[in-house]
């Protein structure tokens, strides 16, 4: 309680305030009478002495030197019995009491000492009794709240009337669980806040608060909520003094049952998780054995086969850290979380698995994919920035092409993940990349290069007995060839050349290889061969030598 409420009592009848006055606000959680020379060193914070001044009648120093180290230790204030063997506090002391805004209280000479103290300490006492029977009485409501169904929303409002101030449930990012309207700029000020990076940890006290006043000084306290994760906060729009005793145990009764049912919440939501995983990872595997299994399966978690599908496969970069199993687990649900909270801003429906320490995301487009790819991809780059900001992990995206049905989600799945492989082996990170069909030479940069060469030699070793001239020439008229579909007219007006001319050249090359052109197998090893040896030259035109 504060000294001024205090001094109300009756037991301070007769005493004046003769210093100090604007310290009348101070905490006072006892009260302490001491004559002894070293009493500092038994006095506490917010405890107010009550004193004859014996050792001080002569010694005013020694007076003085109390009140400075009364005023670092945080005491309430000092009260001395004048007339007995002080007749009046020095001006010294009054001086420096007022300079320090240390309350100096004059006690009258026909009270006793220690009827002040019993007097005041039973009525300290009765209002801890009054606090603590209101808390336990507060307690006993929220957890009615949840033993009942009634859930974190009912208790918040119950909350929120006990107090009669807004109160919102925040994330470990500082993220409402439930937005109020009317505080949308403080909201936008938190996760500004948030977004810096920081880290939430709070000081370790009876009442730990963090307050936080925006420009239009709209304040939120903040009071964390202990789980077996990272801390949850509630949020209260409004300043809470640490004074206000009776306010701050009914929040912290609420705190202890959110704790609780959280942890409930989010054993439930981890079940969920695991079942909604395992059918993904069977779904991708191929495990079930029907497509009529696969649409009711489909259904259970609200996949209908009648639908699109866009696959975003995301996976963090493959740089190990050394974290413990447990620590690894927690951060992993972590992400989780973060992700699955900014899914729940994006207008169009995504469902989210986790399939080989990968996180997927299968959207529903309503519309086609012009219109929210950029939306889509605006939010692959949003969850990219949080993770990176809080967990300084690189998270990349594979993307797909559309399924335009259910049973096709495994192919896009494929595509997602293929995407991501090729991102990865460019050597980028922290990438969003959509899955492009293969091309040849594509296709060709994943055979090894001594087996490409191998492939190249082989085919066109039969030319090298031919002199070097020629070699080029009939090698340039073969690739034309195959260039224009095996068209003989087409070949000599690109050539330049008579059409029998042309087919001299082609009759030489079939006696070469000792192969008819007219074979789809030799004509096509003979195009990839004037690929690879594209490749292997790095030269785009494959005629060229």
């Amino acid at each position: 309680m504060k000294l001024v409420e205090l001094l109300d009592l009756p037991v301070f009848n007769g005493t004046a305030l003769i210093a100090g006055k604007q310290g009348v606000e101070r905490e006072v959680n006892t009260v302490n009478m001491m004559d002894a020379p070293d009493i500092i060193h038994f006095l506490k914070k917010d405890e107010l002495l009550i004193t004859t001044a014996f050792h001080f009648k002569d010694d005013f120093n020694s007076l003085l030197e109390l009140i400075k180290e009364m005023e670092k230790q945080g005491c309430s204030g000092l009260g001395i019995k004048t007339k007995r063997f002080l007749q009046e506090v020095p001006g010294a002391v009054i001086s420096l009491a007022n300079e320090l805004n240390f309350p100096l209280l004059e006690l009258p000479v026909q009270t006793s000492l220690g009827d002040i103290v019993h007097k005041s300490l039973s009525y300290i006492l009765d209002i801890r009794t009054n606090e603590l029977h209101q808390a336990m009485q507060t307690h006993q409501q929220f957890t009615n709240h949840v033993i009942s169904g009634q859930g974190i929303h009912k208790l918040l409002d119950s909350l929120s009337s006990l107090i009669d101030l807004p109160v919102v449930l925040l994330n470990h990012h500082l993220q409402p669980v439930s937005k109020h309207g009317h505080h949308s700029s403080l909201f936008e000020s938190l996760e500004t806040l948030s977004a810096s990076g920081q880290s939430f940890y709070l000081p370790e006290t009876t009442m730990s608060a963090f307050s936080l006043r925006n420009e239009t000084r709209e304040t939120i306290s903040l009071f964390p909520i202990y789980t077996h994760q990272q801390s949850s906060y509630l949020g209260v729009f409004g300043f809470i003094p640490l004074s206000n005793r009776s306010m701050i145990l009914t929040i912290e009764q609420a705190t202890n049952v959110l704790a609780f049912e959280l942890m409930k919440e989010n054993a439930l939501k981890q079940n969920t998780r695991r079942i909604q995983n395992e059918f993904f990872t069977n779904f991708m595997n191929g495990a079930f054995s029907t497509t009529e299994e696969i649409i009711s399966r489909g259904k259970e978690f609200g996949l209908e086969n009648e639908q699109k599908y866009v696959c975003a496969v995301g996976q963090l970069n493959d740089e190990t850290k050394t974290v413990s199993f447990m620590q690894y687990q927690s951060e992993q649900e972590l992400i989780y979380n973060t992700i699955e909270s900014e899914l729940q801003r994006f207008h169009e429906k995504i469902h989210f698995f986790t399939m080989d320490q990968s996180y997927v995301l299968l959207m529903q487009p309503n519309g086609g994919w012009k219109e929210v790819e950029q939306p889509f991809l605006s939010l692959l780059k949003a969850i990219q920035t949080k993770i990176s900001t809080y967990f300084q992990e690189d998270l990349s995206f594979g993307i797909s092409h559309y399924a335009e049905q259910l049973i096709y989600v495994p192919l896009s799945y494929k595509e997602a993940t293929d995407a991501l492989y090729y991102g990865n082996m460019s050597g980028k990170k922290q990438f969003i990349k959509s899955y492009q069909p293969k091309e040849v030479p594509e296709i060709l940069r994943m055979v090894p290069y001594d087996q490409l060469k191998k492939f190249y030699t082989d085919t066109f070793q039969a030319f090298a007995n031919e002199s070097k001239k020629d070699h080029q020439v009939l090698l340039h008229t073969l690739s034309v060839f195959l260039e224009t579909h095996c068209q003989l007219s087409e070949t000599a007006k690109r050539l330049y050349v008579h059409r029998n001319t042309v087919i001299y050249r082609l009759e030489k090359c079939e006696e070469i290889i000792g192969r008819s052109l007219k074979e789809p197998d030799e004509t096509l090893r003979l195009r990839l061969a004037f690929r690879i040896k594209a490749l292997l030259q790095g030269n785009s035109d494959p005629a060229q030598t």
